[in-house]
């Protein structure tokens, strides 16, 4: 099928980007970055925009930089952008490269946007734990001017979010991690490439052969992604091995509400939640 008739509007800056939308989300008007989601779901017609507002004309939407700390990332920046680790990055860029290969495949990661997979905010997105679980700031931009959003309150259930329909995510801010930081991330899916079932991204400060400042995000099993503070505490200060890791992989399974449907029984969800823990903490001192 082809996509039903629209008009295309090409901004040149985000203020004009804004207006436009404030004027036409009223019509259905839609924000198209990477389009990974919007093109096909136009193209079967279950999208129908009257208008569609290009935002890949805007430069300073496509820019990467460090600044106070963290990570600034633009509403038009790819996945592909993440797999090499940004300069000065340090840690949080050898991880966001372990992550973006999970992500679907090559030609997905060459358009897709990682702003774009946080509006989405599907819960087995792996940008969208990366983000609740190392406690990015989202910033939304609108006529109004611009909000910051935690990405631990951002999300509200399946594909659902705070983002109001006349704001754009203008970009995200990640914080960057100590030098000292491990990290390990784990992923299911049926096949290389498809949406992870579970997914678990582990991060913790290593001091004396023990755990610190702990972080246990889950994706995939429940309607957001979450982190899971129970196994944190936990993982904090508990001898770094294979007992301390099964150990709070079991705590984790005990601490979630899983979804449960035909395709995936909320019973399996939590085995699933066990294991990419248990794995993804297990990768954090390869």
């Amino acid at each position: 099928m082809k996509a039903a008739p629209f008009t295309h509007h090409a901004p040149k800056s985000l203020a004009e980007a804004v207006t436009l939308l404030s004027a036409l989300a009223p019509e259905d008007g839609r924000i198209l970055a990477g389009g990974q989601t919007l093109v096909p779901m136009m193209a079967f017609r279950l999208a129908r925009p009257r208008h569609v507002i290009d935002i890949n004309g805007i430069p300073d939407l496509g820019n990467i930089s460090i600044e106070a700390g963290a990570m600034s990332i633009g509403a038009t920046v790819r996945h592909s952008a993440f797999e090499r680790p940004y300069p000065g990055s340090g840690q949080l860029g050898l991880l966001l490269a372990n992550v973006v290969r999970n992500i679907a495949h090559a030609p997905i990661r060459s358009r897709g946007t990682f702003c774009g997979s946080v509006a989405n905010s599907d819960p087995a997105s792996e940008w969208c734990l990366v983000s609740t679980t190392v406690g990015a700031d989202i910033v939304l931009a609108s006529v109004r001017g611009e909000r910051v959003v935690k990405a631990s309150d951002f999300y509200t259930g399946t594909m659902a979010n705070l983002l109001a329909e006349d704001e754009i995510i203008a970009k995200i801010r990640i914080p960057l991690l100590p030098d000292d930081t491990h990290f390990g991330f784990h992923e299911v899916s049926r096949r290389k490439g498809d949406f992870a079932m579970a997914a678990c991204l582990a991060i913790y400060r290593p001091l004396n052969g023990k755990a610190l400042d702990p972080r246990i995000g889950l994706g995939g099993v429940e309607a957001t992604p979450k982190r899971v503070a129970a196994a944190e505490e936990s993982l904090r200060g508990g001898i770094i091995g294979t007992e301390l890791f099964r150990q709070v992989a079991s705590v984790a399974m005990n601490s979630i509400e899983p979804l449960d449907d035909e395709e995936l029984p909320g019973h399996y969800r939590r085995e699933l939640a066990q294991a990419v823990v248990e794995r993804a903490l297990e990768g954090s001192v390869a």
